[in-house]
């Protein structure tokens, strides 16, 4: 049995995977605040599984976590971590210290792309991009059921990658970034009418505010040029799409194939990349990010 968990600012979702890969136990607690905090949340969710699964936490097969922040998959230390309130902190160590096991450590995203590689059950030699539009936006990327980081592990934060000169600035103050264009905190920073979410900028676009259409209207064109992006520098088979926006479904997905048509009326080469044919939205509800942390054990350490 492997461990996976999903470390979040607010909740961390915890999963016990069986031999053939099926969730055979799962839980949700509130994440703590802090360096302590957050070893003290990942420690005991994992005491709790193994109490529920009847075994030692050392006995599992394996355990990984997903975190956000920039993470030192090779020595499991995370840094950057501003939504948990962690600088620095060596939490494959520590926990591995608690837990009287190794343990994994890798960034959310990376995390979540491994899970949705093994939730589509891909085979084995295919490739595979995950595009996470949540509150930032980043890709992880699966090549031949592997992780790619990346020689400095930025391979897939394509999120500051600029496409509109005249755009809104994003966080790095850098004008049309995709994270700004299609993210949630991009749209919430472009947004100040109603309460700012994505619902109501799509409610005020459909009433005929034109500066929520506007928004609305480039969300689209970036997450479509995000497609195009992956496609054109890994040209991988599929583009699987998730994270908080994804949650849109056939509107978002229709809205942008619908761009991708727009472009492939002038463009032959575009024709030819099939690009929303390669394109997927992960089913809602699916704690992606813990079952890729738990596939990590699995999958031997590769940049």
């Amino acid at each position: 049995m492997r461990v996976g968990l999903d470390i979040g600012g607010t909740k961390t979702d915890a999963v016990v995977l069986d031999s053939g890969g099926v969730v055979a136990h799962s839980l949700r607690v509130p994440t703590g605040w802090g360096d302590d905090a957050v070893l003290a949340t990942a420690t005991n969710a994992v005491l709790r599984l193994a109490g529920e699964a009847g075994i030692e936490a050392a006995s599992f097969d394996s355990i990984g976590v997903g975190i956000p922040g920039a993470v030192d998959a090779e020595h499991g230390i995370v840094t950057h971590a501003r939504n948990l309130g962690v600088s620095q902190l060596d939490l494959g160590g520590l926990l591995s210290r608690n837990l009287g096991a190794a343990v994994r450590v890798e960034n959310d995203v990376n995390a979540a792309a491994l899970g949705a590689f093994h939730q589509l059950d891909l085979p084995p030699t295919s490739s595979m991009a995950y595009l996470n539009l949540g509150t930032g936006l980043a890709a992880g990327l699966v090549l031949h059921g592997r992780l790619w980081r990346g020689s400095r592990g930025a391979a897939g934060e394509i999120g500051h990658i600029l496409i509109d000169p005249a755009g809104p600035l994003d966080t790095d103050g850098q004008p049309g970034a995709l994270e700004v264009m299609a993210s949630g905190s991009g749209i919430a920073s472009q947004w100040t009418g109603g309460d700012g979410t994505i619902v109501d900028l799509f409610a005020a676009a459909d009433a005929g505010d034109a500066d929520a259409a506007r928004i609305r209207h480039n969300l689209f064109e970036a997450i479509a040029s995000s497609v195009r992006i992956l496609v054109l520098t890994v040209d991988v088979d599929i583009v699987v799409i998730g994270g908080g926006i994804s949650t849109l479904g056939d509107l978002l997905f229709d809205s942008v194939r619908g761009v991708i048509s727009r472009w492939e009326k002038t463009s032959p080469f575009i024709t030819s990349l099939e690009l929303g044919d390669r394109m997927r939205i992960l089913p809602p509800d699916i704690p992606t990010a813990a079952t890729g942390a738990a596939w990590l054990g699995a999958t031997p350490w590769q940049r």
